[in-house]
Parts: C-alpha cells; structure tokens; sequence
C-alpha cells in the first residue's frame, strides 16, 4: 500500500480536544483506508461522497462512520461502479455501522468473524451446523449470513491477510451449501433452476447462497459457477430444461448484450445480484425488452421471485 501524500495545510492541526475525543485527521483514515488524502478531498469537493467535520479554523476531521463510508465506497468501486454512480448507490442502501452485540444474531456473527479470523474451520462448521438445526434457511439467510458478508466485506478493505481469510471463508462456504445441493438434488425429481455466475469472479457467497435457499424448498439445483458465453447459456438450457434460469452477477456488465445473451431461452429469467442495484435504470428498460426477465437484488428477493413466479 502506498503511503499517502502529506496533508494540506488547512489539514495539519487539528486540535488535541478533537483528537481525544475520537476524530481522526485526514492522514490517518488515509492510513486506515488506504486512500489517500488527494482522492479523499477529490471524493469531498467533484462528488460529495464523504464529508468531514471542520473545525473553525478548517480542519478536516473525520469520524469511525467516515471510515465505513470509504470501504463501502471502495466495495462498489471493486465491483467496477464508476465513482461517480457510487453516492447514490451507498445513500439508498447504507454500510451497517459496527455496533455491540444487543442479540443473540450480534454475538454469533462476532464469533464467526473471530473464528474466520483464524481460519477456524471447524468452529465454523459447528456454530453453522447448530444455528442450521434451530433456525429455517431463510431467517439463517437474512438474520445471520448476509449481515455476516457486509461486515466481512468492510472489515477486509485495505486490512493486511483480507483475501487469505475471505478466500477460506468462500471456500468453505461453497464447499458446504455445494454439499447440501448435491444430497438435496439426489432426492428431489423435476426442472431443475439454473443459476449461472455472470461475475468472471469464484466463489460468489451470494450465489451459493442464493442456489441454498431455493434447493430448500424442494428445487433441484444446478450451479454453473462461471460465466457462459452467448449462445452456449441457451444450448444450456436446451439440454437440461430448466424451471427457470438465475444469473448472478456481482459486478457492472454491458446491459447492452443482455438481449442477446438471454436470446432463445423459453423459461423464465431472474437477474440478481447486486448489478441489478448498480444498472437500475437501464435494467428497468431491458425488463420490457427480454421477455421473462425478472429483477431480484439478493439472494433473498431472488427465492422471493421464484415463488411469485410458482416456480418453487
């Protein structure tokens, strides 16, 4: 990581009352963030996306909130958003802010993130398993799992061994709910749904669990976990009938070749991911244009649109 430039002067002195009391100047979520001062102020003035405290003499001093805003910024940016369509995806879907454990749900992800931490794979396992035996797929889905994933994902920005532990913990996780999908597709008959990563990006935890809560209700599954091109996602199709098809993607894609990638496909389509946030307004319009074409932006909202749908 490259060490930020100097602060600007107006940057310099904040006071030592603002220091103690738990502001941060600009060099130093620089340091915590790894953005530097530059883009910071640049974020500040061209695009409104972080905006500090100043004190009366200038300073800029930055809060714990600040620091979250920057790693989510930099989540969306890593899912190649344009900086300046980052704001307004952020504003209506704002980053949890840490808090203290107030339930039951609180103290369990903080313990698989300690757990993750240390690459703890078998406390994992047994803390999953046992929450898998009290709570339905669903309420484990929403209350546990996907608040789990946005903490990780803003916990590993710019932190030192961040894809050591997130390439264990999508491992892990693919290899568990993949193991669930497989005795599950065994003793179920029927079309399967198709759920195909459009992300050029493994191990994608929203596509496994995506393809998890629709396997438990009584779906056959199959997952493609890469990208097909344009024509071979329709041979797919061609040959195994499904119910519906899933594409998942986490990242910007030409929304322009949709129709063409999505031609001679008879079932109904879901796109999901969070491209549907990032592409909300040209999917809106390509709705109209693909027949079948459903919008779903998690795995949550995708299981709800197969049932709408009274496909599972």
């Amino acid at each position: 990581m490259n060490n930020p430039p100097a602060p600007a002067a107006d940057d310099q002195e904040p006071s030592a009352y603002a220091l103690e009391n738990g502001w941060l100047p600009i060099r130093e979520i620089a340091r915590l963030t790894g953005v530097n001062a530059v883009t910071l102020r640049a974020w500040e003035r061209r695009y409104g996306l972080i905006v500090p405290h100043r004190t009366p003499k200038g300073h800029r001093l930055y809060s714990n909130e600040h620091v979250q805003r920057v790693q989510a910024i930099l989540t969306w940016l890593n899912r190649g958003v344009s900086v300046s369509q980052v704001k307004q995806l952020i504003d209506s879907h704002p980053a949890p802010q840490p808090t203290a454990p107030q339930s039951d749900w609180d103290a369990l992800r903080l313990t698989l993130q300690q757990a993750i931490s240390e690459l703890a794979e078998r406390r994992i396992d047994e803390m999953f398993n046992q929450a898998m035996s009290l709570y339905p797929p669903r309420t484990l889905c929403e209350q546990l799992m996907l608040p789990l994933l946005d903490a990780l994902e803003q916990r590993w920005q710019g932190q030192f061994g961040a894809q050591l532990e997130r390439v264990f913990f999508y491992s892990w996780l693919r290899s568990k709910l993949g193991a669930r999908l497989y005795h599950n597709n065994r003793q179920l008959s029927g079309a399967p749904v198709l759920l195909v990563n459009h992300s050029d990006l493994p191990l994608e935890p929203h596509l496994w669990l995506t393809a998890w809560l629709v396997s438990s209700a009584d779906c056959p599954v199959e997952v493609f976990d890469w990208p097909l091109p344009v024509g071979e996602l329709a041979l797919a199709c061609e040959y195994l009938e499904p119910r519906a098809v899933l594409l998942y993607s986490s990242k910007s894609l030409n929304v322009a070749q949709l129709p063409r990638l999505l031609n001679n496909i008879a079932c109904p389509i879901v796109l999901t991911g969070p491209t549907v946030r990032i592409h909300c307004a040209e999917l809106s319009v390509s709705v109209s244009e693909v027949p079948g074409l459903t919008l779903a932006r998690d795995p949550l909202a995708a299981q709800s649109a197969l049932q709408r749908l009274g496909l599972i």
